[in-house]
């Protein structure tokens, strides 16, 4: 007896694209596509009655956007997986995604097999993120991480303060300087939003930066 299928529900505002999406999901023997949305209020209401198994969710739809859907009916009940399928790469909003209930987020320029293998994944209970959000997560996270923008000079200076040696000391350390030291402290205070140099040393030692 052969497996069931798995029940995908669409939820995307262009006409054209849920057609195109039913044309890659009905060439799978193993899929199935039980309902279609146009906009996020109808999204929620109907994904109930149509049970199934994943929903691909377009973020930006009339009346309610994507991770509004996915968050009602995450309060609702409704046990389905949500696949985010998206043009937009934006750090804040993958984060949204996922913090809502997303299994994966998954770009609209992926081929089709790259789309069923997803659906496949999600399905399966893994998680998926396209390489395009999971590089922006990266970039997202090492911009906003305290010292991922000290250069290593930068950084042998910080090591050297928390040592406690004085400017001079530093200057003679590194054979540059006094100028040359005292700018880059100025540059250190900056990127680690440091008041002082005591706080530098605290914030670099907090975050392991020497």
């Amino acid at each position: 007896m052969s497996a069931p299928k798995i029940r995908l529900f669409l939820a995307d505002d262009h006409p054209m694209v849920r057609r195109g999406l039913v044309a890659t999901i009905q060439a799978e023997s193993d899929m199935e596509v039980v309902g279609e949305a146009d906009n996020g209020n109808d999204a929620v209401s109907m994904v109930p009655e149509c049970r199934p198994d994943v929903v691909l969710m377009d973020l930006s739809m009339p009346h309610r956007d994507g991770i509004g859907a996915i968050t009602a009916l995450r309060a609702a009940g409704v046990s389905a997986r949500f696949v985010v399928l998206t043009s937009m790469v934006d750090a804040g909003e993958i984060r949204r995604a996922i913090e809502a209930g997303a299994s994966g987020y998954v770009l609209k320029s992926a081929s089709g097999p790259e789309l069923v293998t997803t659906i496949r994944s999600v399905h399966a209970g893994r998680r998926v993120m396209s390489p395009e959000a999971t590089d922006a997560m990266i970039a997202a996270s090492q911009v906003h991480a305290p010292g991922a923008d000290l250069t290593q000079r930068e950084r042998e200076l910080l090591a050297l303060m928390a040592r406690g040696m004085a400017n001079q000391q530093i200057a003679d350390d590194l054979h540059i300087a006094l100028p040359t030291v005292k700018f880059h402290i100025t540059n250190i205070l900056g990127k680690l939003q440091a008041e002082n140099r005591t706080d530098a040393v605290l914030i670099a030692l907090r975050h392991k930066l020497v």
